[in-house]
């Protein structure tokens, strides 16, 4: 399965629970995502790998299914971000 074949699974599982039945705020949606991030921040603190790692899948999961829900090309977009990344300085140019 490619990035963008996970991304339209996560979203069609959620549009299939309602969470797409009205229009989604997308400021609500991104920190649903900060919030699965400082869960998974949680779970690295007490070492606990197992949820650590539901946690990271967790961030995907909303992250794919807002870009599904917005009909982002989000392995386009990917992987034009990594095309540009490759061009930049070492460390982008910072000393620390």
């Amino acid at each position: 399965m490619n990035v963008q074949e996970m991304s339209d699974l996560c979203h069609s599982i959620a549009k299939s629970k309602g969470f797409w039945d009205k229009e989604r705020n997308v400021g609500e949606a991104l920190m649903l995502v900060v919030t699965e991030l400082a869960e998974a921040m949680e779970a690295h603190r007490k070492q606990d790998k197992e949820n650590f790692d539901e946690e990271l899948a967790d961030t995907f999961i909303r992250l794919f299914d807002l870009c599904g829900g917005m009909g982002i090309d989000i392995e386009s977009q990917i992987l034009k971000k990594c095309e540009k990344n490759k061009q930049r300085p070492y460390k982008h140019g910072k000393i620390c």
